[in-house]
């Protein structure tokens, strides 16, 4: 079995790196769509609900596959490079802890979304304007060590 994991390798690879823009596409558009959900519709409103499908779906529909995928085919990538990889590269290890934060931030765009639900002003559009910086940045940290690889 793990010869056709490393045969494949070059196909894991691919469909991670397609995943990993899913999900950094959802990851950058989420928090924006909180922003225009917090200042400007009230709960119960039409509007609200439009944004409350809005996020759902993209949650649900895209975000949610497109994480799944990426830590799949990443780990399908990693076992394909054989796992002791890990013992020198600390590069490697640099970028799983800012998948993992990566994650982390993930997680509470699915808390906010609920939160959001119940009361849209409980968190600010400036909050969510500021929390929309966040997977950019891991992002850059991110490609920077996986293919740089400076350590």
């Amino acid at each position: 079995m793990m010869d056709w994991i490393v045969v494949n390798y070059a196909w894991w690879k691919a469909v991670h790196v397609i995943s990993v823009i899913a999900w950094m596409a959802a990851l950058l558009y989420l928090p924006r769509l909180y922003v225009y959900h917090a200042e400007t519709a009230p709960q119960g409103s039409p509007q609200a609900a439009t944004f409350e499908v809005m996020e759902r779906k993209l949650l649900r529909g895209i975000m949610n596959p497109a994480m799944i995928s990426s830590w799949l085919f990443g780990l399908l990538t990693l076992t394909a490079l054989g796992f002791d990889v890990l013992a020198t590269a600390g590069w490697l290890h640099v970028k799983l802890t800012l998948v993992i934060l990566l994650t982390v931030y993930h997680m509470l765009c699915a808390r906010w979304r609920k939160e959001l639900a119940v009361d849209p002003a409980r968190r600010s559009g400036r909050f969510f304007r500021m929390v929309n910086e966040i997977p950019a940045v891991l992002m850059v940290g991110i490609v920077i060590m996986a293919i740089v690889e400076p350590f």
